[in-house]
């Protein structure tokens, strides 16, 4: 005798979303808001937008437009394509009146030899290349489009507790005891993401023998529009800039270094700082805020199993070097919002492993590149042997050389090449 699975009745929403950070904000807004022309499940709901639902376990404290708060840790360096959909789901402006600071150059260059490349937007005709925004911003404007979307349930705070795939849906139980259920669950929940855990789902992953401290700066110089990247034997060195004469430095190094300088008060902090960081920084007034964090890349063996799909650091986690890890897991957010559109407008359930794959075959290829360059630039810069140093700065200086590879590797970064989403051209 077999057992089957139980029929799920008709489902509170199409989709459930687990963690409203900014990469699941980002799939429900692109899911629930006029982006294209939304399309729902089942003929008798054609014209109806999709239902969902966003699970998150705390909300980020308000930022109110206008208002001058001190500057978060935690920040994202947004390329154009991220810029673009934060535009067509409606967050760009609740973005911009809160605060972003508009970068036009990048550097790199090696510590160790005289190798640097070096890009300026200009170069290919374009007005920037990205934006440095606290990630907090970034959640708070794509909630704001959420709370004006009524096929949008936010539900908070919530954590799941456990789920059941049945045949027509998936039942989450929530920690409160409630339970909803929905034709798809997404996981948008996290490197550590439950989700993923419990839909079984293996993951690979490598920790680095580095950590990264971040600080928050007061600089004496103005206000400077240039991101940059300095690598030294001990890690990269790295400056991000923050509106006004701030900036956020990134300090990668060993476990016991960071710590190390995480204890110090902030005048010896200020001396360490002033020492071992290049002159591009410049003199340093003040450090407002710091902290630390370990370094890791991992990705899942699968991006769906049936009626459960992953999205961003569920899915997968970079090294920060090159700070991708938020773009790709927003272009994530819209390629699978773009496959369930997709797939209901042709009457499917998207909830059905047929359809979760096409999102897989479309993103996996794509971020399992971007681990690996990020992984091999980690390994480049560790201490190597005198002719590779020399291969390396080599390398860095023909690149900044050769215009054509310079300006391809430019709209790389700033995510307007490639197999892009819809919202995100």
């Amino acid at each position: 005798m077999t057992h089957e699975k139980p029929e799920l009745n008709v489902p509170e929403y199409d989709v459930i979303v687990v963690g409203g950070g900014m990469v699941g904000s980002m799939l429900c807004a692109a899911l629930a808001s006029d982006t294209d022309n939304n399309h729902s499940l089942g003929p008798n709901r054609q014209d109806e937008p999709l239902r969902v639902c966003v699970l998150e376990h705390q909300l980020p404290a308000a930022f109110e437009p206008g208002s001058e708060p001190a500057y978060d840790l935690r920040v994202s360096a947004l390329s154009i394509a991220s810029e673009q959909m934060l535009k067509r789901v409606g967050a760009w402006e609740g973005i911009k009146t809160r605060r972003a600071c508009e970068y036009k150059r990048l550097s790199v260059w090696d510590g160790e030899r005289d190798g640097r490349t070096d890009f300026n937007c200009a170069d290919i005709n374009a007005d920037h290349l990205g934006h440095i925004v606290e990630n907090r911003v970034i959640q708070l404007a794509l909630m704001d489009v959420l709370s004006e979307l009524t096929n949008v349930t936010v539900v908070t705070p919530a954590r799941l507790s456990r789920f059941r795939q049945l045949n027509h849906g998936v039942e989450v139980v929530l920690d409160s005891g409630n339970t909803v259920s929905a034709r798809l669950l997404v996981g948008a929940d996290g490197a550590n993401s439950v989700v993923r855990q419990q839909a079984g789902i293996a993951m690979e992953k490598k920790l680095y023998p580095q950590h990264a401290l971040v600080a928050n700066v007061q600089t004496a110089l103005s206000q400077q529009d240039i991101t940059w990247q300095r690598f030294v034997p001990t890690g990269a060195q790295a400056f991000l800039p923050l509106c006004g004469q701030q900036g956020s430095i990134v300090w990668y190094h060993s476990k016991e270094e960071i710590e190390q300088l995480k204890s110090l008060d902030e005048d010896a902090f200020l001396q360490a700082l002033q020492q071992s960081f290049p002159e591009e920084l410049g003199p340093v007034e003040a450090i407002h805020a710091r902290g630390a964090f370990p370094i890791a890349k991992a990705h899942a063996k699968d991006y769906v199993a049936n009626r459960v799909a992953l999205v961003g650091d569920a899915a997968h986690t970079v090294h920060p070097l090159a700070g991708q890890g938020v773009n790709i897991g927003l272009l994530d957010a819209a390629a699978l919002a773009q496959v369930i559109h997709e797939a209901v407008a042709k009457g499917r359930d998207p909830g059905t492993h047929a359809v979760l794959r096409r999102y897989q075959r479309w993103r996996y290829g794509d971020n399992q590149l971007m681990i690996t360059a990020l992984d091999s630039l980690y390994e480049a810069f560790k201490p190597r042997p005198m002719l590779v140093q020399q291969l390396r700065s080599a390398s860095l200086n023909l690149v900044d050389q050769m215009a054509p590879i310079k300006h391809q590797l430019m709209r790389h970064a700033m995510g307007v090449s490639g197999d892009l989403p819809d919202i995100a051209r």
